[in-house]
């Protein structure tokens, strides 16, 4: 697995591409001022956690009891004025035929016990009658705890496809595990495979803090 190919600084952005590279991680992109921010907008949302979600317990069963939050309308604004980086303008305009541009974005709490199972984030979400579905271009997870340990587990873990040598099954190889740092920015390309591990035990009464998502497309 390979971390560090994929890391950059901020001041790297203005030339990445995800033409030429499918997983951006970008160490201390938020400051400490702006993870407190969101931290404390983070207090005072309205929080739900898996048992209460029952098509997300239906995707992810075993996955512990894991929380999500709607982000408030200034806090999505202040975000997404961060995100406005020509890589996702690119990569978003390359595809054909688009009639709509969207964001998805929530706040997640993970604490001792909880993960994520293995997923690439097509099969995830429900139809809408009468609306076109939206397709995932590229997906965000971003991390706004004060302190995260190496041995309290939560890392993202991205894969490759790779078919056996003999042509049947497809395999996943993983290529990019990713410690949730304070501050840090990981973006990759829709379809793809991913999970997050379980947090562990020792993490005690710390939680894995992260606003994660999707820029997305919606075609005729």
């Amino acid at each position: 697995m390979n971390v560090a190919q994929a890391t950059r600084g901020p001041a790297e952005l203005s030339s990445f591409s995800f033409q030429r590279s499918s997983v951006l991680v970008v160490e201390n992109f938020w400051s400490s001022e702006e993870r407190q921010f969101f931290r404390s907008a983070m207090n005072q949302a309205v929080w739900k956690s898996l048992s209460d979600l029952p098509n997300a317990r239906e995707d992810f069963p075993n996955s512990g009891n894991w929380a999500k939050a709607e982000i408030g309308s200034g806090e999505a604004q202040r975000f997404l004025s961060r995100l406005q980086l020509p890589c996702i303008r690119d990569h978003i305009e390359s595809f054909p035929n688009i009639i709509g541009r969207h964001v998805g974005f929530n706040y997640y709490s993970y604490s001792a016990g909880d993960c994520l199972l293995t997923h690439d984030d097509t099969d995830q979400g429900r139809f809408v009658k009468g609306r076109r579905a939206l397709q995932r271009r590229i997906a965000v997870v971003t991390y706004f705890h004060e302190e995260w340990q190496p041995d309290w587990g939560g890392e993202l873990i991205i894969y490759e496809r790779r078919a056996d040598q003999d042509g049947g099954s497809i395999n996943l190889t993983p290529t990019h595990c990713i410690e949730p740092r304070p501050g840090s920015l990981v973006m990759f390309t829709v379809p793809r495979y991913h999970r997050v591990c379980r947090v562990d035990p020792t993490a005690g009464q710390h939680r894995r803090l992260s606003i994660a998502g999707w820029f997305m497309t919606e075609h005729a």
